[in-house]
């Protein structure tokens, strides 16, 4: 252990790269109402260097649905006025990208009430101190797990949370597998200290922690998640370089061995969602698939969290039959947005992935579930674009807060099944 800290002391040490800024880049939340619409705004994205950031593709766009994307400074004046010229509806979420990204950090309230401040985002070397600092803490609930290590030699670490009772069932929180959705690392490790916090004095948590192990991932994409930090915020996808290409990195999130090169695959190494030379190609995707395999006959659940839009949903992503147990699953996530909703009256739409969201290949919900873990479900955290990735730092709080209602409403379910 202390070599891998060690490691991460050294890596911090490196002399820091340039930052790539954004400057009057703009971000657009476009509203095609016809086909017309959609096949502009996919010509837009054949002759200009388009990030989609809602869907991730142009090629999920249909009518009557927002495409929300980023533009650098040149694009975005042609963009305003051709979609003027068109008639197409749409409003500029982000006038200049670079000051929302440095507002995510910007501090609001009164300063001298610490007790009401905000958690804070925090690097790869600050979450893998802190998850040695609670294993090490926190012996008697909390312990670690080297599942593997990233393309770049970071160690892919595995939090196992919950008492020292033998023979319980687990559930997996898997978080960071985009690398620019930082919320989601804040909850995993939010989770964590609450359940430390919480044992022995909340009652479900408790229960929870006597009956299920968590097995808790802050960060699957670290590469990725790091480069958000030392180069690029907006960026989605691994590190790995594509040996044919110049392009770097594979989503993690289409490399999972399930219905991979069919349906929805996308084989361009420079996409977004580029699913990779192969199922399991990557080594992020293969020490968690490993990890998987290794505890199956235990894990009973299987929560992904991601950003953005408010969503709570289940299997199936690369197809549109329902899942077997789909009423099952549909009653498990009522009674978490519902949950969820009764803190700060946020609300979240429910629903297999392929039709409420977009089609996907590759996914990990889709690979647990089709392995035999029966309650896989995936969240889309705040907010439903005002924010979009960029969700400030005084926002951390709330998020987590209802968040952990609606995860622990989720576990109970699959104890109450389960026993």
């Amino acid at each position: 252990m202390k070599g891998l800290i060690l490691f991460l002391v050294f890596a911090a040490s490196l002399a820091a790269p340039s930052i790539r800024r954004f400057d009057n880049e703009k971000v657009f939340r476009v509203f095609p109402q016809n086909e017309e619409d959609v096949q502009s705004i996919k010509q837009l994205a054949r002759v200009m260097q388009l990030n989609f950031w809602k869907p991730h593709s142009s090629s999920f766009l249909i009518p009557k649905a927002f495409v929300d994307f980023h533009a650098n400074v040149e694009d975005s004046q042609v963009i305003t006025g051709l979609l003027d010229e068109k008639g197409i509806k749409y409003r500029i979420l982000f006038q200049n990208l670079q000051e929302a990204i440095e507002n995510q950090f910007k501090k609001v309230g009164d300063p001298k009430e610490k007790r009401f401040s905000s958690p804070k985002y925090q690097t790869w070397l600050e979450i893998a101190t802190w998850a040695y600092r609670v294993s090490l803490k926190h012996p008697n609930l909390v312990s670690i797990v080297h599942a593997g290590d990233t393309y770049e030699g970071r160690p892919i670490l595995i939090l196992k949370v919950g008492s020292q009772k033998t023979n319980k069932n687990g559930i997996v929180f898997e978080c960071g597998v985009h690398a620019r959705e930082w919320i989601s690392p804040a909850f995993c490790q939010w989770f964590v200290n609450e359940a430390i916090r919480s044992y022995g004095k909340d009652k479900t948590m408790t229960k929870l922690l006597d009956r299920m192990t968590f097995h808790i991932v802050p960060v699957l994409n670290i590469d990725g998640y790091v480069w958000t930090w030392t180069h690029d915020r907006m960026w989605r996808k691994n590190r790995y370089p594509d040996p044919k290409t110049n392009c770097v990195g594979t989503d993690v999130n289409r490399n999972f061995n399930v219905s991979w090169g069919i349906g929805f695959h996308n084989d361009e190494p420079c996409s977004e969602i580029y699913g990779g030379s192969g199922p399991e190609s990557e080594k992020e995707t293969k020490a968690l698939a490993s990890y998987i395999r290794d505890n199956i006959s235990s894990l009973k659940a299987y929560i992904s969290f991601h950003a953005y839009g408010q969503l709570l949903m289940y299997p199936y992503g690369y197809k549109s039959k329902m899942a077997p147990n789909h009423e099952k699953l549909d009653e498990i996530a009522v009674s978490a947005v519902q949950a969820l909703s009764t803190l700060y009256g946020t609300n979240y739409t429910h629903g297999p992935i392929a039709t409420t969201i977009y089609p996907v290949s590759g996914s990990s919900i889709d690979w647990t579930y089709d392995k035999g873990i029966k309650y896989s479900f995936v969240f889309e955290l705040r907010d439903e674009g005002d924010f979009g990735f960029l969700l400030p730092e005084c926002q951390i709080k709330q998020t987590c807060m209802e968040t952990m209602l609606a995860v622990k409403a989720m576990a109970n379910s699959v104890v109450t099944q389960e026993n």
